[in-house]
């Protein structure tokens, strides 16, 4: 079976900076894979040169057998990976409404965007009653909430999510972890960037474990407790990982 995602030696950084090295990860149809690392260790890197947003230094990114090595991020998108990237990014100044418009009106045309704005306001009740509320004006919560709901009614055949617990409440980790799981089972791959392991567990199939840009680890979450990925955790990074 041809990988939905394959990065084949890839190495990558920000000017003299190297963040990644000779890393091999794919992504298989269907498949969910966790990206686990403590912080500092690459996994924001890997994300953006799995979407495009970065060209690697060394190595190649291939989509469903295309080598995409260096075309424009818009050319992943329109390949079927979408990308959740950390932290909020949202329009400050628009409604929430407008946000969605925009993100809509771009990817399923003019006639697509009222059909998408139902399901996105079906699947987050919270974001229609915030509807003519400024982004800006939401907590951090709900930004995020915004934005994976721009992402998770695209249905993309590949979904890169970098960092979704981050600086959430747990009630708002389980919805969107929950909606996650629905956006698998309805056929999209999922490559689940996180700190926090115990929601990556749950709902991947497959652990691959950052080290200083490298993979030191790699194997299937059935039977891989929490607390053997905690002990890679203390041998490579000296700290005790989130749970």
């Amino acid at each position: 079976m041809t990988p939905i995602l394959e990065l084949r030696n890839v190495s990558a950084g920000y000017g003299p900076f190297h963040a990644l090295f000779d890393v091999c990860l794919s992504v298989q149809p269907g498949e969910a894979v966790a990206l686990l690392g403590a912080n500092g260790v690459g996994k924001t890197t890997l994300a953006r040169a799995a979407t495009g947003l970065i060209v690697p230094t060394e190595g190649s990114v291939w989509v469903d057998g295309v080598d995409m090595t260096g075309v424009a991020p818009f050319r992943f998108a329109r390949a079927g990976v979408a990308h959740a990237p950390e932290g909020r990014s949202v329009f400050a100044t628009l409604t929430v409404e407008e946000n969605l418009r925009l993100s809509f009106r771009q990817s399923k045309g003019r006639r697509g965007v009222g059909a998408a704005l139902d399901q996105a306001f079906s699947q987050f009740p919270l974001l229609a009653r915030r509807r003519p509320m400024l982004a800006g004006n939401l907590s951090g919560g709900e930004q995020r909430m915004l934005s994976m709901a721009r992402v998770l009614v695209e249905a993309p055949r590949l979904l890169v999510a970098d960092e979704l617990s981050l600086g959430l409440a747990p009630i708002i980790v389980d919805e969107i972890y929950h909606d996650l799981a629905r956006l698998r089972s309805e056929g999209t791959a999922l490559l689940i960037v996180e700190q926090r392991i115990s929601h990556a567990l749950a709902l991947c199939d497959r652990v691959v474990l950052l080290e200083h840009g490298t993979v030191i680890w790699e194997g299937p979450t059935d039977g891989a407790e929490a607390r053997v990925v905690a002990k890679i955790f203390d041998h490579s990074a000296g700290e005790e990982p989130p749970c």
